[in-house]
């Protein structure tokens, strides 16, 4: 058996990788984080479109709201010290129906409100200006919005951590949580880890990492896939930023949108099905054991009961090019089948609770010797040094750590 830690963090995502580094480094705590892969950073992080959220869409008031604010202006410094390729390039929203441009105050107004100062209108000729290649009726320039390499990022919080005396031990996905009286030990082929708590981070995974440790959790993990296409290099100037339309207040998702990475490359996606396995990134991927599950659980039939034509159109969607360019065409007409290539994807771990309902804020669970981070929706990456000061000060507080170990 390993020796003791103070926290023992389970999931080497973005999320994980930064509430561990502020046990180390502001509260100087011994902090082991395991991670099931052979890498940092390999499922909802290293799989996401890149975009630092200004917090244009959350509710006022939400922690995500607050999270998004703190956390982007955290992260921006955070580049610039660490020297991390990124750029503060600002979004358009783009409304191209008379309806949809009756909604932009109101997501102005709520952008505000969330502390967005630069936002203005925009003409149909100041889109053009912008973005000569996109139509619309009436646009919002959302200039706090940006773009960075989350991976990279990950990197930067591991070495942090590495400075600060943790560790990162790969290849330990958590089988067995054993909550003693004084300490939990986690089961892992790379061996057992002994901490006086544990942060489970698992994203995708973390419902049953929750049950591991005998709590019954109200929520499910339910995965959802979005896929991507990239715009062919010849044909990357039809984007020179970042491109969104407005969302429908129906959907829980903000629709398909275009992307410019910080290595040039331009994504259009994503759209949003569910997905037959919580860590498969293919159309055909499939696990019998996360499928089941996802079936079994009553809260997918009452959600499914209210989305039935979306959840079908996304379907025709996910495997059709022709009808994912069309939806794309709505905001850049010019562009073409011949115009884009497939390419990666994406799975959103989402909580739903047994109502059907999809929760919208981040959900901490607090157990015997472990505070379970069983929803950590976007802006979770750009909020991430908000999220990990909140998660480590909430753990060292509940839970009476000292700094500096607590023996």
């Amino acid at each position: 058996m390993r020796e003791h830690s103070d926290a023992v963090v389970i999931g080497a995502g973005i999320v994980g990788l930064a509430t561990a580094r502020a046990l180390a480094t502001r509260h100087r705590l011994a902090v082991t984080v395991l991670e099931a892969e052979s890498g940092i950073a390999r499922h909802q992080t290293g799989h996401n479109s890149g975009v630092i959220h200004s917090g244009l869409y959350y509710r006022p008031g939400s922690a995500k709201a607050a999270l998004c604010a703190a956390g982007r202006e955290a992260l921006y410094r955070y580049c610039d010290e660490r020297g991390i390729p990124h750029e503060r390039c600002g979004k358009v929203v783009v409304a191209t129906t008379p309806a949809e441009v009756a909604r932009l105050d109101a997501l102005a107004e709520r952008g505000r409100a969330n502390g967005l100062g630069g936002i203005r209108r925009l003409s149909p000729e100041e889109i053009r200006e912008r973005e000569p290649h996109v139509a619309g009726l009436a646009g919002l320039l959302v200039p706090e919005t940006g773009i960075v390499d989350f991976t990279a990022v990950c990197r930067a919080f591991a070495a942090d951590l590495e400075a600060a005396g943790g560790r990162i031990v790969l290849g330990a996905r958590c089988r067995a949580l054993r909550v003693g009286p004084s300490e939990i030990v986690a089961e892992t082929p790379a061996g057992a880890f002994r901490g006086a708590v544990v942060v489970n981070c698992a994203g995708l995974q973390s419902d049953r990492v929750a049950r591991l440790a005998g709590e019954r959790p109200a929520v499910r993990i339910v995965p959802f896939r979005g896929d991507y296409y990239l715009l062919r290099p010849e044909r990357r100037e039809l984007v020179r930023h970042l491109v969104y339309p407005v969302p429908d207040p129906q959907l829980p998702f903000l629709g398909v949108h275009f992307t410019r990475r910080v290595d040039g490359a331009v994504e259009a996606g994503p759209n949003a099905v569910l997905a037959w396995k919580r860590e498969g990134y293919g159309r055909a991927s499939f696990s019998l054991r996360d499928t089941a599950a996802t079936l079994a659980f009553p809260g997918l039939w009452r959600l499914a009961g209210g989305y039935l034509k979306t959840g079908w159109e996304e379907y025709r969607r996910a495997w059709s090019r022709r009808l994912f360019v069309r939806s794309l065409q709505r905001l850049v007409p010019a562009i073409g089948e011949a115009d884009v290539v497939r390419g990666g994807c994406g799975v959103r771990a989402q909580a739903l609770d047994r109502s059907g309902r999809l929760l919208d804020d981040f959900h901490l669970v607090t157990g015997a010797r472990a505070l379970h981070v069983l929803n950590a929706p976007s802006p979770a990456a750009t909020a991430s040094l908000a999220i990990g000061e909140q998660v480590a000060a909430e753990v060292v507080t509940r839970f009476g750590l000292e700094e500096a170990g607590t023996g």
